[in-house]
């Protein structure tokens, strides 16, 4: 069986989330977006967890079930530490096969820090102990590196990363088998790190919004919907239980792409940056470099080399982003929500409706929205990139009819 899957997401308890981020509009939106199973988000947060207690249904496969949608349980926790005099800030997943191994989990984290602090919750240890203590309490729990490349909280970010995975986590890597790609990469820029190929990559949406929901997705070939199962296609390469393709973001699309620097409006690619010396020419102070510069450092392969253990994947654009851009209007607009679910009505969800043929995309909705869906499916448009924490932006020409617009393949990407 396939499910579509989006393991990592926050709850209303999260900083910086809305306050719909709740079971109710989760299971909704996943409904509207196609997605068979979602994560949790914020497990160790108290309150939340009374409502994970409180409302999901257990499965006799170590799922949860509410309002017909599928849960995993899952947080995201941060680590703030020292190394070599050097401050360590990343981000990990956990994934927990049931509600009394969270009761133990937050017991022993609970001890390091206020976990009604933060949906994800900061612990100031290191990354091998992290995973060490959430390994020691059941074998059956899970970390996943959370969007790997992100400067500030990936772990191999610019301001507070490592240069491998075993910097990092140390004797504790072997506990290490999947990495989250996150907003701002794709596989192909894993690919060029030769020593990651034996990691399964997954991407998820890190919403902090119920409409943000399968922004990044995984396809999941399982023999049954289980706990187990998912945790084998999460370990191994396993030709029964397996990662068969991601959705990704376009890269370009996420708030740290390029180089550059948010309060001086400029951007920089990593060519540009390197003859500056890494420092802003406006400002004089240090450039926050971003994905793709911190691929290319790590990188011991060129562009498009592909590993053979390499999956499917394939670039999306959210449907109502589409939408706005079309119609020049805002996202949360009653403009582009009459026509997003105009489309929802006519395919029965979002993922249908970005994986539609032309003829029937055409049947569904006003000309240029479909001829933008399209382009989108087929990676013909102009993305301009993102930088210091300013997302990215998809461009479409005016008349979608007449003129056409490519997206720079991945080996020109050094050309903005």
């Amino acid at each position: 069986m396939k499910i579509l899957a989006d393991l990592h997401i926050h709850s209303k308890y999260a900083m910086a989330t809305s306050p719909r981020s709740d079971l109710d509009s989760f299971s909704e939106w996943a409904k509207f977006k196609g997605i068979d199973l979602l994560g949790t988000g914020d497990f160790c947060h108290p309150l939340w967890f009374k409502e994970l207690k409180e409302k999901l249904k257990e499965t006799e496969k170590g799922i949860y079930e509410y309002k017909g949608i599928n849960y995993i349980l899952q947080n995201e926790v941060s680590t703030i530490y020292y190394k070599n005099g050097k401050c360590k800030k990343i981000h990990h997943i956990l994934y927990a096969p049931s509600l009394e191994i969270v009761e133990q989990i937050s017991d022993v984290l609970g001890k390091k820090c206020d976990l009604k602090s933060d949906g994800r919750p900061i612990f100031k240890i290191s990354s091998p102990e992290l995973v060490e203590t959430i390994m020691n309490i059941s074998r059956d729990n899970e970390v996943v590196s959370s969007h790997c490349f992100t400067p500030w909280f990936g772990v191999f970010g610019s301001k507070g990363g490592f240069d491998s995975l075993e910097d990092c986590y140390e004797d504790q890597t072997k506990h290490i088998h999947a990495l989250e790609t996150g907003l701002s990469a794709d596989p192909p820029m894993f690919w060029r790190i030769s020593n990651l190929d034996k990691y399964n990559l997954i991407s998820n949406s890190d919403c902090h919004s119920p409409e943000k929901l399968g922004r990044e997705l995984n396809e999941l070939g399982l023999e049954e919907l289980s706990y187990k199962n998912i945790l084998q296609t999460l370990r191994t390469k396993n030709e029964k239980n397996k990662i068969t393709k991601t959705y990704e973001f376009y890269p370009e699309e996420g708030k740290y792409h390029v180089d550059g620097h948010r309060h001086c409006k400029i951007s920089l690619n990593p060519q540009e940056s390197k003859k500056y010396n890494n420092i802003c020419p406006v400002c004089r102070k240090q450039l926050t470099l971003g994905v793709l510069h911190r691929v290319d450092d790590l990188a011991d392969r060129e562009i498009g080399k592909k590993p053979l253990t390499a999956i499917l994947f394939q670039h999306l654009v959210p449907l109502r982003q589409i939408i706005a851009k079309v119609l020049n209007k805002g996202e949360n607009t009653k403009t582009v929500e009459e026509e997003y679910f105009k489309y929802i009505t006519y395919f029965g969800n979002e993922f249908k409706v970005l994986t539609a043929s032309k003829e029937s995309l055409n049947l569904a909705g006003k000309s240029e929205i479909s001829e933008a869906i399209w382009r989108a499916q087929n990676e013909n448009l102009t993305v301009i990139p993102g930088y210091d924490g300013v997302f990215g932006k998809i461009e479409f020409k005016e008349d979608l009819k007449k003129e056409k617009l490519k997206r720079p393949k991945q080996d020109s990407l050094l050309n903005y």
